[in-house]
């Protein structure tokens, strides 16, 4: 766990007519900015902790890069130094930055992630700067259109997955159980990557559900497992558009949210053939899409 991911204040405590000051841990909310070589590319407010993944996940969810191998490196750096790291780089040989706990600057020490990206990489500076703004609560600002999503050609995911009813119903449960910043704060979201027979194979916690995302999609990047053509995307929360791109463009067959899903991300959803399914909570769910991927068994 990240030693920023947390944070302690006092706080006054009301119960029943009774007042106490206790300890209270909060979740932690920094900006985090990417930049791809010199060019500023986003700036998100996420929860500190696998920032490489975050960065990697987004870079590929965003359509900036299509493969693993176009990213040469990615490092964390001081926001008052450029793009010079100040942690051992992260290649693709998977050595990970050791990030100094404590260190407090202007702006916040490791803050900062520099993608050095192959030379078949078309960047943008001005337009992704532009559109890749972000905050915690509504993802990233500017691309919340299915013609956008259209128009990188993604592909729609493997329509030959399958799960139970009964398994989809146990992993919400599954997913819970690996949050131990939200046992503590209660101010997370989470992300899990499910297999058909329920396995939980990575989690993300993150204050922003579109950065949980993005941290499990560049993991199995990283990783080499993309695309996740045998997977369930499980997010705690609702599920917006944000979501349902970001899954498609990972490859994912099946996303199932806790809560609703917006309109905007049934429309993609049906449009690509991605099953989508809401309100899954105790042994009761809502397929908006892609029924054919869930056998609806009785037990």
């Amino acid at each position: 766990m990240c030693p920023r991911s947390i944070d302690l204040t006092q706080v006054t405590e009301w119960a029943d007519g009774r007042v106490r000051r206790v300890q209270d841990s909060l979740a932690g909310e920094e900006p985090l900015e990417i930049r791809v070589g010199d060019n500023p590319l986003a700036v998100t407010m996420r929860t500190p902790g696998h920032d490489l993944e975050l960065a990697a996940g987004f870079l590929f969810t965003e359509g900036i890069i299509q493969r693993r191998e176009q990213i040469i490196s990615l490092e964390i750096g001081k926001p008052d130094a450029g793009t010079q790291p100040d942690t051992q780089r992260d290649t693709q040989s998977g050595t990970r930055p050791v990030v100094q706990p404590g260190t407090r600057l202007g702006t916040q020490y490791g803050n900062l992630v520099v993608a050095q990206l192959e030379g078949d990489v078309q960047l943008d500076a001005e337009k992704t700067q532009r559109n890749f703004f972000a905050n915690s609560s509504c993802g990233i600002c500017g691309k919340a259109s299915i013609d956008a999503v259209r128009s990188r050609f993604l592909r729609a995911p493997n329509a030959g997955f399958r799960v139970r009813s009964d398994v989809l119903c146990g992993l919400p449960g599954n997913l819970g159980e690996s949050q131990d910043i939200f046992s503590r704060t209660g101010g997370l979201h989470a992300a899990g990557l499910f297999t058909a027979n329920g396995e939980l194979v990575v989690a993300r916690e993150d204050i922003g559900r579109h950065n949980a995302v993005d941290k499990v999609v560049g993991w199995a990047l990283r990783e080499g497992r993309v695309p996740l053509a045998e997977f369930i995307l499980v997010v705690s929360g609702r599920c917006g558009f944000e979501i349902a791109q970001k899954a498609i463009a990972a490859g994912i067959p099946i996303v199932a949210s806790v809560s609703a899903p917006s309109s905007l991300a049934v429309q993609l959803a049906r449009e690509l053939n991605l099953t989508l399914v809401g309100f899954l909570r105790g042994r009761r769910f809502v397929v908006y899409s892609g029924e054919e991927r869930i056998i609806l068994t009785a037990e």
